[in-house]
């Protein structure tokens, strides 16, 4: 790159722009980087090289004692795309941080990036009015590995990689999308509403609405969750599907537990099937090749009952020894275990394993399509005693023990697999009049119903193939996040609430799902899950330490006026727009979702009466996601983890960031305690705390050291399972890295 002669002139308004930038933060000692900023003023620097070289300095300064350093070098390198924009878009930025929203937008339509949508339905008054309300001082708010994020994977570039879209103009465009198709009298106040929402970092939208609102591409719901049917047609329609939904950005949970065991029979031959790991092979092959808009390679979990005769296989399938015909290293794994799994477990009993393909044609019916619904009795364990005492019915006798032992050598070694309460999940269930819960999605944080879809014929007619197929329930997860560690100390809630659950439902409508059966879902039910972040955060700023009984109060109250807030919000939604076509009979109509939980104070049972009598937009309403992207983005902590520690390095493909936890300083310092470092007892009595407000489940993290014993680790999981928990995410120990799920990021 050629130099170009830098003079005294250029040399001190850079200087000045370093001063003003440094004057915000009085508290600073910033002697020795202006000695280094004046040093390199004379050199003969371009500006983006001048610019890039402070921010290597600024980055050098950040650390537990000097945090705000974080701050100078996102200044630097928002300043830097400001000027990117400019040169890119061909307006003056001299004395102009954002050029014209409006010419934007124009361009980006005419060049295929943005889809047309927003010059179809607004008017260049509208955009014009839009783009005067944008406001460049919320960048401020950013650190510097936030910003970084957000321009190096959902700003709006060219088709050669040029910067277009700064961060205001990407939270405007999402603001405008989601509120599109509101009444037009009502629909610029919402825009505007939304935008401050997402300026104000008090909220953040899923990963692929982050990514893809406004644009020709991609879609903007996180994840989604299939069931398969136990047919050969079913196993590879499955896979097409997961492609398809892959492609857009989507990661996908897949239930596989109807598929035939190794070894089961097929069309009345013995002993022909090869169970469940030839297609997990498949499925994995997917994850690889239908790679996220370029940007990741797709991301799948496979769940199985602990009960399937080719579960040890399953559990096997990640390990890093053995046979790689055997493995799928690029699957995350999940088991869905009954009550009286852990009951057998923690008797030292013995566990009998079946292929689903048998129980249905000798006993006909399924027993992963029942649940127990009460703790110690129900049906599950009805049939399942009738598969075990059928003389009729093969089955395989192993201790129970050594099959959790099997789960506990694969979380320590790969971190998986998930585990599934499957009994617990299903009680909760407010749509159990519809359907049953199978297993939860790539991020555990989803639980709703699900069912096969079928081919029921195929055949000619008028020289074309029809195929009919019986629709089953295909999940679609539809994410927001609240950044706790912002909102709540600003007192927002009330007014962020209903404006995020409006930008939840719109989501719904606006997608195009190219997978009818999940577009169907989607409909059918209207599912979101708002969540949350920056719990950690909170806590710091509130002075309350992790392993406390205030913090399990606090998770308590918290999430009740969360909860009680998003289901108003949905049933005002109900009133003006219609509730979800299958509430009725739902627990939401009966009041058994709320008496459970034992809201009886007046606000709750008004609340609750006005349910049943106006209805409720959403049919599941709150799911905690893991949001390690988006949270990053907004200057928080992720999800409802603790920190990993206070300052550490985030190593990215190209370059390496020094990170801070928020709001660090001598008051908060203490109260950042390494995940690590915490009783995860303290963890799980939070879940806990949290759960009863939540109708879905929560993404958590088991966070544990390398030299845990397989002992305390059971222990671990039988107090999760005794307390209630719905699903627990990775086993995290400190011996390995983990990929967290970025679609599901909220």
């Amino acid at each position: 790159m050629a130099t170009l002669s830098v003079t005294e002139e250029t040399a001190q308004a850079r200087l000045e722009e370093v001063r003003r930038i440094l004057g915000d933060f009085p508290a600073l000692a910033a002697d020795a980087f202006m000695e280094k900023a004046e040093r390199l003023a004379l050199q003969d620097l371009e500006q983006e090289d001048w610019t890039q070289r402070l921010i290597l300095h600024a980055l050098e300064e950040i650390g537990r004692e000097t945090p705000d350093w974080t701050y100078v070098a996102s200044r630097l390198f928002v300043g830097y795309l400001y000027r990117q924009a400019a040169s890119n878009r061909g307006y003056e930025s001299v004395d102009s941080t954002y050029g014209p929203f409006a010419e934007m937008i124009h361009q980006l339509t005419e060049k295929g990036i943005y889809s047309p949508v927003l010059m179809e339905k607004y008017s260049r008054e509208e955009i014009d009015r839009f783009g005067r309300e944008i406001r460049p001082e919320k960048d401020q708010l950013f650190t510097y590995i936030g910003l970084r994020t957000l321009a190096d994977r959902y700003l709006a570039r060219s088709h050669d990689g040029a910067v277009m879209e700064l961060p205001q103009e990407r939270l405007m465009v999402i603001a405008m999308v989601l509120m599109v198709h509101e009444p037009e009298r009502e629909r610029a106040e919402r825009v505007r509403e939304a935008y401050w929402a997402l300026s104000n970092l008090y909220m953040t939208v899923a990963t692929p609405t982050l990514a893809n609102a406004g644009k020709t591409f991609g879609q903007l719901s996180s994840c989604f969750i299939d069931t398969v049917d136990d047919s050969l047609r079913g196993i590879y329609d499955t896979n097409t599907d997961v492609a398809t939904l892959s492609k857009g950005g989507g990661g996908l949970g897949v239930y596989l537990g109807k598929i035939r065991a190794r070894g089961s029979d097929i069309r009345g031959f013995k002993g022909i099937s090869s169970g469940v790991l030839p297609w997990m092979k498949q499925l994995n092959n997917t994850a690889v090749s239908v790679d996220q808009l370029g940007q990741r390679q797709g991301s799948i979990a496979v769940y199985l009952d602990v009960w399937h005769r080719d579960i040890f296989s399953f559990l096997d399938a990640k390990l890093n020894n053995g046979d790689e015909r055997l493995r799928t290293h690029d699957l995350f794994t999940g088991v869905c275990i009954p009550d009286l799994f852990m009951e057998t477990v923690e008797e030292r009993g013995d566990w009998y394993l079946f292929d689903p393909h048998e129980v249905r044609q000798v006993m006909g019916w399924s027993l992963e399509d029942s649940f127990d619904e009460k703790r110690g009795e129900g049906t599950f364990r009805q049939r399942y005693a009738a598969c075990v005492n059928h003389p009729g019915l093969s089955k395989q006798k192993v201790p129970a023990i050594e099959v959790m032992k099997r789960i506990l050598i694969s979380q320590l070694e790969t971190g998986t697999p998930y585990l599934f309460y499957r009994d617990e999940v299903n009680r909760e269930n407010p749509n159990k009049h519809q359907g049953m819960i199978y297993s939860s999605n790539l991020c555990t944080e989803i639980t709703q119903n699900q069912s096969p879809t079928v081919v029921i014929e195929e055949q000619l007619e008028d020289g074309k193939i029809v195929i009919t197929k019986e629709p089953g329930d295909f999940v679609v997860c539809n994410l927001s996040s609240v950044n706790l560690g912002r909102a709540v100390p600003d007192g927002v809630l009330e007014r962020l609430i209903p404006i995020q659950v409006r930008m939840l439902d719109n989501v719904i409508d606006l997608n195009q799902i190219e997978v009818l059966q999940a577009s169907r879902t989607n409909q059918r039910y209207r599912a979101v899950g708002l969540g949350t972040f920056g719990w950690h955060h909170l806590l710091a700023l509130k002075g309350i330490p992790w392993e406390s009984d205030e913090a399990i109060q606090l998770a308590d109250e918290l999430y009740e006026e969360i909860a009680y807030l998003t289901i108003r919000s949905s049933m005002e939604l109900a009133q003006e727009k219609g509730s979800y076509p299958l509430f009725a009979g739902s627990e939401w109509d009966s009041g058994a979702w709320f008496e459970r939980r034992d809201y009886t104070n007046p606000r709750w049972r008004q609340l609750a009466d006005d349910v049943h009598e106006h209805g409720l937009r959403n049919g599941y309403l709150l799911a905690v996601a893991p949001n390690a992207s988006t949270s990053v983005i907004a200057g928080s902590t992720a999800s409802i983890d603790p920190v990993f520690r206070q300052a550490y390095s985030e190593e990215k493909k190209n370059y390496k960031i020094p990170v801070t936890a928020p709001d660090l300083n001598p008051q908060t310092a203490w109260i950042y305690k390494s995940a690590y470092e915490i009783d995860p007892r303290w963890s799980i009595r939070q879940l806990v705390a949290r759960q009863r407000h939540i109708d879905q489940s929560q993404s958590f993290n088991l966070y544990v050291k390398n030299d845990i014993k397989a002992k305390k680790l059971l222990e671990l999981h039988l107090f999760a399972w005794q307390s209630g928990v719905k699903t627990t995410y990775y086993t995290r120990s400190t011996s390995s890295d983990y990929e967290d799920c970025e679609s599901c990021s909220s």
